[in-house]
């Protein structure tokens, strides 16, 4: 109910009606690309649904960021994961966010972000602002529940692909794993 109490309140900033999948959640882990020493950051967290496969799928919470903009359900987070590093704030604005020594380290960034309905210039200022604490390998994933990139990934400087659908979500969605472009 929380969910759903939060997208009548912000549609814009809540991607979906309903929160993602745990189908949905495993699939985003399985894309997961980080060395130990490196950071996995998650924006736009919602309910904690990836959150927890993350966890589940062997990520430690201490390498763990999750940022929330929205402060209910930032609070929800914090009381669901305890062990969880739940950070609220804007995800332009992540370098500020972040723990001492993951920025530069952030290997993989996970996306519930709805891309799609930003303008161009705020795109952009989020990729500029999370690319700059990835390495040059650094991956971004992004779900998203349209059959096109969330991301308009050269204009952006990214290269782009597909990584699955989750059928088990409502609605369907795609995982998408960007990446610098070269």
């Amino acid at each position: 109910m929380l969910f759903l109490r939060r997208w009548i309140a912000n549609p814009g900033k809540v991607g979906a009606v309903l929160p993602s999948s745990a189908a949905l959640g495993r699939l985003v882990a399985r894309n997961v690309a980080r060395r130990p020493d490196q950071w996995v950051v998650e924006l736009g967290a919602g309910t904690g649904t990836v959150t927890r496969a993350l966890l589940g799928s062997g990520i430690p919470a201490d390498r763990l960021v999750v940022v929330e903009i929205d402060p209910d359900l930032c609070a929800f987070l914090r009381r669901e994961l305890p062990g969880a590093r739940v950070v609220q704030g804007d995800a332009t604005a992540l370098r500020a966010l972040l723990p001492e020594g993951a920025a530069g380290n952030v290997g993989t960034m996970v996306s519930g972000i709805p891309m799609l309905t930003l303008p161009p210039d705020l795109q952009r200022r989020m990729i500029d602002a999370w690319l700059d604490v990835m390495p040059p390998d650094g991956r971004l994933l992004q779900y998203t529940y349209s059959l096109l990139s969330p991301l308009p990934a050269g204009r952006l400087g990214l290269e782009g692909r597909r990584c699955g659908i989750v059928m088990r979500n409502l609605p369907p969605a795609w995982v998408w794993s960007y990446r610098r472009a070269g």
